[in-house]
């Protein structure tokens, strides 16, 4: 049983800057949008993909690397993608039609992750927030179907949003303020951690053993 974990928050709060404490050699990186990272270092295996197939594949070789580390920046793009490629080809087939398939390639993704990979291995979902009108702040994700019926986050134990202070002070939020979806087990993390995922693995292993 692989290890979800959702690292969420609004642009410009550190999601992708988390990673720079990995070693290059360390975690196989997803890069849906193929945009560069906010630091000097490149991984070694790295794969600029949205496609969820060849996402699959990927996680799939992990182990003829010896990694136990994988991210997805962004799965909430993955989603983007491909509704921005479908949405003017539906020929024949309805709207629902491909907000289905958006909401199934991201729910068996997550199951592929949870039931196919090996138990210490540990995948960082990374998403955009989005905050309604009274102020309770939820994952970004596209169509009613992934919200209403899955629960994206409702699928993994741990939830941390990544958010900033001033211009320098990046940080973690490990538990919920009530309106948002930040959570963790009891006693794994103090409520504001660093924007370290780094440590943040080295802490799941402690936790859990593995």
């Amino acid at each position: 049983m692989g290890e979800c974990v959702i690292v969420y928050g609004k642009s410009g709060t550190g999601k992708s800057r988390s990673l720079k404490n990995f070693k290059e050699d360390e975690i196989l990186l997803v890069n849906t949008v193929n945009k560069r990272l906010p630091f000097p270092k490149k991984f070694k295996y790295e794969y600029k993909t949205a496609d969820v197939a060849k996402v699959r594949a990927a996680l799939k070789k992990m182990s003829d690397h010896n990694i136990k580390i994988a991210v997805i920046d962004d799965f909430g793009y993955q989603q983007t993608a491909k509704f921005m490629a479908g949405h003017n080809q539906r020929q024949g087939g309805s709207s629902f039609d491909l907000y289905n398939a958006i909401a199934d390639d991201a729910y068996n993704l997550i199951m592929f992750i949870k039931n196919d990979l090996p138990d210490d291995v540990i995948v960082y979902l990374i998403m955009h927030e989005e905050t309604n009108d009274y102020g309770d702040t939820k994952l970004k994700t596209i169509g009613k179907l992934l919200d209403q019926k899955v629960c994206v986050e409702g699928l993994v134990t741990i939830c941390l949003r990544a958010m900033k202070e001033g211009t320098k002070k990046y940080f973690f939020r490990t538990q919920s303020d009530g309106q948002d979806i930040s959570k963790s087990p009891e006693d794994m993390f103090p409520l504001e951690i660093d924007n370290d995922l780094k440590a943040v693995t080295d802490r799941i292993r402690e936790f859990w053993g593995l």
